[in-house]
């Protein structure tokens, strides 16, 4: 079993081992300025080629490569926050400002308007006539006196008109 159990341990190191060595191979190609692609390669190949051999070193730093990355990373960080303010004071250096938008100027919106006749609003309020209230209320009554004036109107031009005549008469005769 204890020889198991070393296999294992031996197997999971060499394969963390390989981790960090592909780690600093991708960190590595972000790291470095734009070149041709075959750099790129040629670099990535040479390097794998030469992690592919472990050394006594590299065994002696597997300590200082686990810090080393995070480490780096920190230093490296260039986070930039659009909507988001953070509390700490280095981080709040990325705060991006927000984009600027030209200013839409609408061709209708810039012709004046035509100007129209502006009226007191209290005069829409009142009525045009002061008494129309008392009109309405006295309307029905009104309509009916108006009946008997025409009414008694016409009576009075009948007996203005037989009385001409009775004089008329009178005046013939004699």
């Amino acid at each position: 079993m204890a020889i198991q159990e070393e296999e294992s341990i031996e197997a999971a190191a060499a394969e963390r081992r390989e981790r960090l060595r592909a780690l600093r191979a991708a960190q590595e190609l972000l790291n470095t300025p734009d070149q041709d692609d075959q750099d790129r390669t040629t670099t990535a190949t040479s390097r794998r080629q030469d992690d592919a051999q472990p050394t006594e070193h590299d065994a002696d730093d597997e300590g200082e490569e686990e810090e080393g990355p995070d480490e780096q990373e920190e230093a490296d960080v260039s986070m930039k926050f659009r909507n988001y303010l953070p509390h700490d004071k280095q981080l709040q250096e990325g705060k991006v400002a927000p984009p600027v938008l030209p200013k839409f100027e609408d061709p209708v919106a810039s012709a004046p308007p035509p100007e129209e006749k502006k009226e007191d609003p209290f005069l829409n309020i009142a009525p045009k006539k002061p008494n129309w209230d008392l009109r309405r209320d006295v309307q029905k009554k009104l309509d009916k006196l108006e009946k008997r004036t025409q009414k008694s109107m016409f009576q009075l031009m009948e007996e203005e008109e037989k009385r001409r005549l009775f004089e008329d008469s009178a005046n013939g005769e004699d």
